[in-house]
Order: C-alpha cells, then sequence, then structure tokens
C-alpha cells in the first residue's frame, strides 16, 4: 500500500480528507487502529514495555486479550494469564528477567512458572517447581482482579475456554498457552 497523501481522502472512512482527519492524530500518536492492527499488538513489545515501567519503578497494568501485564512502584512485574490463573515474574527489584514467551502469528506459547490467586488484597503465588507458596503484598490486587472481571465480560466462556491448546499426553511439556 503506497503512501497517502495530504489531500486525499482519509483511509478511516469519514469522507475527509487526510490532513483534517487522522494526519493530525498521527501526528500526536492518537491513530485510531483498525480491529486487525490492535489485534497484531506484540505480546513481547508490550512485556518489554512492562519491564521498562518496572525498571522505573512506575506501577503500571496493561490489559492484552486474556492476559495482563502489570509492574510494581518495587520494581517486580508480571504478565497473568486469567483462563487458568497461570503467572510468570517479567521483573524482579528493576532487573529485567528473561521470559519463556516464543510467538508465531497462529500461536503464543508461555513457560508459566506459577499458578496466582487474589486473598484478602494479598498476591498469592504457587510455583509450578517446587508447588512453594508466597505471598506478596504491595501489588495493585484491586487493579488486577478488576481487570480480571473486564476480560472476563469481554470474551465469552466458549472463548476463554479455547485459548490453551490441547497437549499430546505422549509428549508432556508442562504448561504453556
Amino acid at each position: 500500500m503506497g503512501k497517502i497523501g495530504r489531500n486525499e481522502q482519509c483511509l478511516c472512512g469519514s469522507g475527509r480528507k487526510f490532513k483534517h482527519c487522522c494526519l493530525l492524530k498521527q501526528q500526536a500518536g492518537l491513530v485510531p487502529r483498525s480491529p486487525e492492527q490492535a489485534f497484531k499488538v506484540s505480546l513481547v513489545h508490550e512485556i518489554e514495555q512492562i519491564q521498562k515501567a518496572a525498571f522505573e519503578g512506575q506501577q503500571k497494568i496493561k490489559e492484552l486479550g486474556v492476559f495482563i501485564l502489570f509492574s510494581t512502584v518495587a520494581g517486580d512485574a508480571w504478565l497473568l494469564e486469567i483462563t487458568d490463573s497461570d503467572g510468570v515474574q517479567l521483573a524482579k527489584g528493576g532487573v529485567a528477567l528473561d521470559v519463556p514467551v516464543d510467538q508465531s502469528p497462529e500461536t503464543i506459547e508461555i513457560n508459566w512458572s506459577h499458578v496466582f490467586a487474589i486473598h484478602n488484597r494479598e498476591f498469592e503465588i504457587k510455583a509450578y517447581a517446587d508447588r512453594s507458596v508466597q505471598m506478596l503484598t504491595g501489588y495493585p490486587t484491586k487493579e488486577i482482579h478488576a481487570a480480571m472481571k473486564r476480560i472476563k465480560k469481554k470474551f465469552s466462556a466458549e472463548q476463554l475456554g479455547m485459548v490453551h491448546l490441547k497437549q499430546d499426553k505422549s509428549n508432556p511439556v508442562g504448561p504453556s498457552v
């Protein structure tokens, strides 16, 4: 697709010239995205952004499909998946951790390290490796819980049930999406 000129009709379908419609939004960084463009947002890119926020000590929460990414002022960051309550730590104390994510256009494979739950406004994690349980305080549990509710409202139970691929029992690998 060629570059759109300032005096050509805008591609958003408004009927206005590009220079009076989306050019100004584009220059301000507010270009509306089509559903196809919004779907192509890279999980890896969002992970990098949340790790950066953790490094800077910013509390940030981002919803992306069935995933919740968040960082804390203490420099921790996590990627959560709400259908099976899986989680993996992305940063600890402001230091980015190696992320076990393999993303292709059709699938996303993540080597989940923990199961998470929110109990009494505390973030509880249970490690897959040794089954140890930790209660983490100071995490934005209220916002995480609200994000979980919004995601569950956004998708039907059938859609949420189709998130995980069935694994071949002859070659079990562990939890993944």
